[in-house]
């Protein structure tokens, strides 16, 4: 088994030939049109999809997809090396479920409505936040160290190669707390139309207690989970040990650089970089705490439970 399917290899094979066939398009109209085409791939799943999880970048999502692929893999009893892959799972065991991670990027272009959750009605979503200032400081390491450059274009970051301070980058609005806090404001007023079949998930409180989250989250897309099984995907993921596989390229298998460090030397180029809740302070001169904190407290819509100062 691969952790890619036969669906995500021809989704891949189909936007590099539609790409390569109109390579003659301005830069500008072959980005819009890839995120099109992903967008497209990604609604298509979505169609498919018996739950989705929709998280910003940063937000804990590969942590908790490790967890909950070694819950799936005792429950379902799959031997794979590999993390959950939309489908994968599910061509081994038809009783696993398809689900769809997405942070409702390319998505959003093809239905061209924004950033709410629309699309997503009628599905089970869990909706996986973290404190934006702590997404944008870890945002701002992964486009330092980890961020290959045509993503860095595809998603309109700070050109490669430029030269920017952390500091300006979490109060950019094109990438950092404004964006985030936008993002989740639409997200905010969408809740109220999803009703039962979303379930909001802070990345706070999978800190604090991964095995309760991780069952909240099974139970909710309809498994009556195994309290066994809760704890050992819960061991099995746990920070340090997630750390230690990074550096010696040990344990559950993802796609493309998901769990590989970017510089091997440099901790700030892993992907399970520090984890830390509120660690966005230690970045910042207390003046500068004050100025992002109020990119939140005073902008963020309460119903996440940032804005307590």
């Amino acid at each position: 088994m691969t952790n890619l399917s036969y669906r995500e290899i021809r989704d891949v094979a189909a936007r590099h030939l539609i790409l390569s066939a109109l390579f003659f398009l301005p830069k500008g109209q072959k980005i819009a049109l890839e995120r099109r085409l992903r967008g497209r791939q990604e609604n298509a799943k979505l169609q498919e999809a018996d739950w989705a999880l929709v998280s910003w970048g940063k937000s804990g999502r590969t942590w908790f997809r490790v967890m909950l692929s070694r819950f799936y893999q005792l429950h379902y009893g799959l031997e794979t090396e590999y993390m959950l892959e939309f489908d994968n799972f599910h061509a081994l065991n038809p009783a696993a479920p398809k689900v769809l991670f997405s942070h409702n990027n390319y998505i959003r272009d093809h239905f061209n409505h924004g950033d709410d959750l629309a699309q997503y009605r009628g599905k089970k979503l869990v909706l996986l936040v973290r404190d934006p200032r702590d997404v944008a400081v870890s945002q701002y390491f992964q486009w330092s160290y980890r961020m290959r450059p045509r993503k860095k274009a595809l998603n309109a970051y700070p050109a490669h190669g430029s030269e920017v301070a952390i500091y300006d980058f979490v109060r950019n609005p094109d990438c950092g707390i404004p964006r985030i806090v936008a993002a989740f404001n639409a997200w905010a007023r969408s809740l109220p139309s999803l009703g039962e079949d979303v379930l909001v998930v802070r990345y706070e409180d999978l800190r604090r207690d991964p095995a309760e989250v991780l069952r909240q989250v099974v139970s909710f897309t309809g498994i009556d989970p195994d309290p066994a099984h809760i704890e050992a995907a819960k061991d099995y993921a746990a920070y340090e040990n997630m750390k230690k596989r990074e550096a010696s390229n040990e344990g559950m298998r993802g796609s493309g650089q998901r769990v590989k460090p970017g510089d091997e030397s440099n901790p700030d180029s892993f992907k399970v970089r520090r984890g830390k809740v509120g660690g966005y302070r230690d970045y910042f001169t207390p003046e500068e705490v004050e100025v992002v904190d109020a990119l939140v407290e005073d902008k963020l819509d309460p119903v996440f439970g940032y804005n307590e100062g």
